[in-house]
């Protein structure tokens, strides 16, 4: 059974990590897939070529998040190529960790503006097209630091708790047009960054989770399908945590 068959999703910040798995799975449950990344690179190209090799009409467009203008264009052109726009995942998200009496005014600006303006932005230009087919799905990348905080993580903690924020907001205005709007609260989870770290980091981290083990994309990934998809249909301003019961 395909959950998205006939959708068409746009997911920011898919080249690599999370992103790619959410695409990737999106994809092969019929849902057409626009995505988007800082630059159309080799990741671009190539996650085109996979989603377009299950099966579904794909497209890489080189967008930055954070800017308004940018953003209403994009959707605008999305909508061109795909005819609509049914699921938006509000994934793009930077991290420049420091500690606070370290963190100068452009780290704080930087983060907040690519981690918390970009889904304001997504979220403001999708809003006319799913609010006319009284229908749509948004998910919000947000973290298990959004909901319990982090040491030498202020600026990445405050933008991921503004998306909780900002998700159960937009959940109460957009319901009564049937548009749901979620969060997921990811917590360690193993990607090509999180495997750079140096493996007794990486034994620590597990064995302070109660499922001893770091999560996947690919479960990310499946969590965020299922609040895309009808399986969800009457859930809307919840935010899920992906983390092994760490921080619950």
């Amino acid at each position: 059974m395909k959950l998205l068959e006939g959708k068409t999703a746009i997911i920011t910040g898919a080249a690599r990590g999370i992103g790619r798995a959410l695409a990737i799975t999106f994809a092969k449950h019929g849902a057409d897939i626009a995505f988007t990344d800082m630059v159309v690179d080799e990741n671009v190209i190539s996650l085109e070529k996979e989603l377009s090799d299950l099966g579904v009409k794909a497209k890489g467009y080189a967008s930055d998040a954070s800017k308004f203008n940018e953003s209403q264009e994009l959707v605008k052109t999305i909508v061109e190529d795909f005819g609509k726009v049914d699921v938006l995942v509000n994934n793009a998200g930077i991290t420049r960790d420091t500690l606070f009496m370290r963190m100068t005014e452009e780290q704080w600006d930087l983060v907040l503006n690519v981690n918390l303006k970009s889904a304001f932005n997504l979220t403001k230009a999708v809003t006319p097209f799913m609010m006319k087919q009284r229908s749509g799905s948004i998910v919000n990348m947000s973290s298990i630091v959004g909901v319990g905080g982090n040491a030498g993580q202020a600026n990445y903690s405050a933008s991921k708790a503004g998306l909780i924020g900002f998700t159960k907001s937009i959940a109460k205005e957009f319901g009564s047009r049937n548009v749901r709007c979620n969060a997921i609260a990811p917590g360690f989870i193993i990607t090509d960054m999180t495997a750079k770290l140096p493996e007794d980091v990486i034994k620590e981290w597990s064995n302070s989770i109660p499922m001893k083990r770091g999560g996947t994309a690919e479960e990310v990934a499946n969590t965020a399908l299922f609040l895309a998809s009808e399986l969800s249909s009457y859930i809307s301003g919840q935010v899920i945590q992906v983390t092994g019961a760490m921080m619950i």
